[in-house]
């Protein structure tokens, strides 16, 4: 009878366990899927859909709870947005973009924020690296005039 009651205690802890870890995971997410909206307006020098983008981002960064992100963590990305979306300036905004990425990189690293394969990419010219949901490159840092400068760094499942 103690084995399982042991046994049961243990699947419930194991259930709530992933359950966390899938909420985490999905709060991740959403802010993946709005710096990817992010990197193609940049890509596409489009600095007032980017904004708009910076703008999203902000509002999904709002849902993530300190537990899941340190409290710096959260605040540094924030900022990063802030900027962006303040900026009318592309190239004020790609440099925000460039601290936003080095940071959700390490996320990316630490969640499950795709069901698909994430690539980690970077353009020697401006000496960054970037996230993207796909392997072509579509370099951010750039736009139009440079778009495929780069290569994929890694790639994380």
């Amino acid at each position: 009878m103690k084995k399982y009651i042991i046994t049961a205690a243990l699947s419930v802890f194991t259930v709530l366990s992933v359950s966390a870890q899938a909420k985490k995971n999905t709060q991740v997410s959403l802010l993946y899927q709005d710096y990817i909206a992010i990197k193609s307006a940049l890509a596409s020098d489009d600095a007032e859909k980017a904004s708009k983008a910076a703008s999203q981002f902000i509002e999904s960064s709002s849902d993530v709870k300190g537990n899941i992100i340190s409290e710096k963590e959260l605040t540094t990305i924030k900022e990063d947005a802030k900027t962006i979306a303040a900026s009318k300036n592309i190239a004020a905004q790609r440099k925000s973009f460039h601290r936003l990425s080095d940071h959700m990189i390490a996320m990316a690293k630490e969640f499950k924020v795709s069901q698909n394969p994430v690539y980690v990419q970077y353009c020697p010219m401006a000496e960054a690296s970037w996230l993207s949901d796909e392997s072509k490159i579509i370099n951010p840092y750039y736009g139009k005039s440079m778009l495929s400068c780069g290569n994929i760094k890694s790639t994380i499942k």
